[in-house]
């Protein structure tokens, strides 16, 4: 991937001293097409994927897809600006590559105050790309699906390793864990004697989170980042705050806070349904990751919540004494 990162980064070189072999679009954009071997053109409405470099004039790489990892897939259609490229793309064919450079103050007209720094009045912006792939919309949705349709599979898969993971976990560890209807775990380890906070008011935590394998990823406790080697630059050892029930922090945080008395400490037991689900978190917290926090609720600022009074139940009406009825003797 390297070699392949800085051939784009020569090509960028190139693209920027090769002026005489470029062709200039009706607006303005220079462009030179690579081309081996030829076919048919990009068409409206296929779904291409190409990798690209963009690049300053002075050869700053501002994006990479090669050092990404990950191509652009984007389904072709009439221009709408002139640095979205779609006046390049029915130019070219599979496997052509392409540098071109978009005039800067095309792309900044009219809001000149927004340019970068790195960009110079009368510039480009040069990008070099290479496309990979065309296919119709209609075999491009077919093979996404396909992909969703796997992905799916995998992680109805991956659920239910986490729940067996997840209790053999509470087991061998002995917690005695309770449990609420969404799937939490937790244990009060120090119960405090203040009243609970409510959503809405701000709470300050101090916490350690760990995987079930038991390395931290994350904490606000000096100690223990030292203990665990975690190398958090610039990072201030001290609760953290936020207002609970704000979607600020993952469900589980946001639901177990609702649990505690101010200045309890407790061992949180999250499935990834309450954390970081089907996509996870960074390279320590996998896709269907459980996760266990070690937290403390420090201290809660409390606002003004709106009693809700019960609705008072109206009087009993008196029933009516029943009358005596009149019974008509028969005189004969």
């Amino acid at each position: 991937m390297k070699n392949t990162f800085y051939l784009s980064l020569i090509l960028c070189l190139f693209g920027a001293s090769a002026n005489a072999q470029f062709k200039r679009t009706d607006r303005g954009v220079q462009y030179q097409i690579i081309s081996n071997n030829p076919g048919a053109k990009l068409k409206q409405n296929d779904v291409i994927t190409f990798n690209a470099v963009q690049c300053t004039e002075n050869d700053s790489v501002l994006f990479s897809t090669y050092k990404s990892g990950q191509p652009i897939k984007i389904q072709v259609h009439p221009s709408t600006n002139i640095a979205d490229l779609m006046d390049i793309f029915p130019l070219l064919s599979v496997n052509d590559s392409a540098i071109i450079k978009v005039p800067v103050d095309s792309v900044f007209k009219g809001h000149e105050a927004e340019m970068p720094p790195f960009f110079k009045k009368g510039g480009n912006i040069v990008f070099n790309l290479k496309i990979q792939q065309a296919q119709s919309l209609e075999d491009a949705m077919a093979e996404r699906n396909a992909a969703m349709a796997k992905l799916k599979a995998e992680g109805e898969k991956l659920k239910i390793t986490e729940a067996a993971t997840l209790e053999s976990y509470i087991k061998n560890n002995n917690l005695a864990a309770k449990a609420t209807p969404s799937g939490l775990r937790y244990v009060i380890k120090t119960a405090g004697v203040k009243p609970k906070p409510l959503n809405g008011d701000t709470i300050y935590v101090n916490y350690t989170g760990r995987t079930l394998e038991g390395k931290v990823f994350d904490t606000s406790v000096e100690a223990d980042a030292k203990a665990a080697g975690l190398n958090q630059p610039g990072r201030p050892y001290e609760p953290i705050s936020f207002a609970l029930g704000a979607a600020r922090v993952i469900k589980g945080w946001d639901e177990a806070f609702l649990l505690m008395n101010e200045g309890s400490k407790a061992k949180l037991i999250i499935p990834s349904a309450l954390g970081y689900g089907e996509y996870g978190s960074g390279a320590d917290i996998k896709p269907y990751a459980s996760l266990i926090f070690d937290v403390e609720l420090v201290k809660v600022v409390r606002v003004k919540h709106n009693v809700v009074k019960p609705a008072a139940k109206a009087p009993l009406k008196k029933k009516a004494p029943l009358k005596k009825r009149a019974v008509a003797k028969n005189k004969n």
